[in-house]
């Protein structure tokens, strides 16, 4: 066997070994589901406005501040998957292991671009595992199914005890983007008077399908409102995946033509590839300093956010830079969620 088969037949025996090692081994229905979350409890909610959680989190040496308790905007994020184990299809919202892993990196590293102009919601839930999409079956959308019964009933819980007619953002990524999806179609879309407390969503990392929405547009412009940005982060050359199983009947998948791309170095969806110099800054997942300039990325048109391999420590260095689409661009996110709140204040 010459080299070049035994790479590849070493390439495909590691993929089918992690993927056994995280694909659960009976069908969905044969795991008794986790008990539902009561979100009248502080524990339900990785992260609250009135409690000290990694929400509250800025890059350690940085000048920048927490200024949740004074802002009139709140932010209801979702976060990604934390969850990739094979004992059942969705996590329990009490394994403390999963939610330190949820409190380390997606709520310290992703909710916390928020704190500055927004109070962070960010509910816990039962996700499902890394392998819900993956998954041929039905088993993997029974699980998402399951998590987003979760993600609607804090969201519902957040309208009627938190928010208080308050103007608000929806934020998430990877799994997270799939439920929040789920909310524009089940709440944004059907509800005039939540469209105009909509100041903006970021739906990160999802993908988003172009023909998602109906009533709500995708910006084009760093200081629009009532619009959503999306974007879905690879190293430069490669080509975003088509859907999988788990986005079927979820909207805008059924027609699915091209992911949506906004470039947050412009916030346009703009092909043109912008200099580095409009990078702020990233944060690596040590959170320990900001790299301004760090690189450039400009969208293609399969919907993809192209970017160069990462050159300083602190971000994995791999194809598919999904983990890093919120680090790579943090400072400009930060900067643009607070132009977007003082858009939209100004305005109403």
């Amino acid at each position: 066997m010459n080299l070049t088969k035994t790479i590849g037949c070493v390439l495909l025996l590691t993929c089918w070994v992690l993927t056994s090692c995280i694909a659960p081994f009976k069908n969905f229905e044969a795991y008794a589901p986790p008990p539902a979350p009561d979100y009248s409890k502080e524990i339900n909610w990785a992260s609250l406005p009135t409690k000290k959680d990694s929400a509250d989190a800025v890059p350690y040496y940085s000048t920048l501040k927490d200024g949740q308790a004074t802002t009139m905007v709140d932010v209801f994020f979702v976060y990604p998957t934390t969850y990739y184990k094979s004992k059942s299809w969705n996590a329990d919202v009490d394994d403390k292991h999963v939610n330190r892993k949820t409190d380390k990196y997606p709520i310290r590293e992703m909710a916390s671009v928020f704190n500055g102009s927004c109070k962070v919601y960010a509910p816990r839930y039962r996700q499902a595992t890394l392998y819900a999409f993956l998954d041929k079956k039905d088993n993997g959308r029974k699980a998402l199914d399951l998590a987003y019964e979760d993600v609607k009933a804090a969201f519902m819980y957040y309208l009627k005890n938190y928010n208080n007619g308050r103007p608000f953002i929806i934020a998430s990524h990877s799994q997270g983007t799939w439920h929040a999806i789920r909310l524009f179609k089940d709440f944004i879309e059907k509800d005039a008077q939540l469209r105009k407390q909509l100041v903006a969503a970021y739906l990160i990392g999802g993908p988003v399908a172009k023909n998602a929405f109906t009533t709500i547009s995708a910006c084009d412009s760093a200081a629009q409102t009532n619009c959503y940005v999306a974007w879905h982060t690879m190293k430069w050359g490669k080509s975003p995946s088509k859907p999988t199983n788990a986005y079927k009947n979820v909207a805008g998948y059924d027609n699915f033509q091209q992911y949506e791309c906004t470039n947050p170095l412009t916030w346009n969806r703009d092909p043109s590839v912008p200099d580095a110099s409009l990078n702020k800054g990233a944060v690596p997942y040590t959170f320990d300093r900001i790299d301004a300039g760090f690189s450039q990325a400009w969208c293609t048109s399969e919907g993809a956010l192209w970017t160069y391999k990462p050159r300083k420590p602190g971000y994995p260095a791999i194809k598919n830079y999904h983990i890093l689409d919120y680090s790579l661009f943090y400072i400009n996110i930060r900067e643009n969620v607070k132009l977007r709140v003082d858009s939209y204040l100004k305005k109403h």
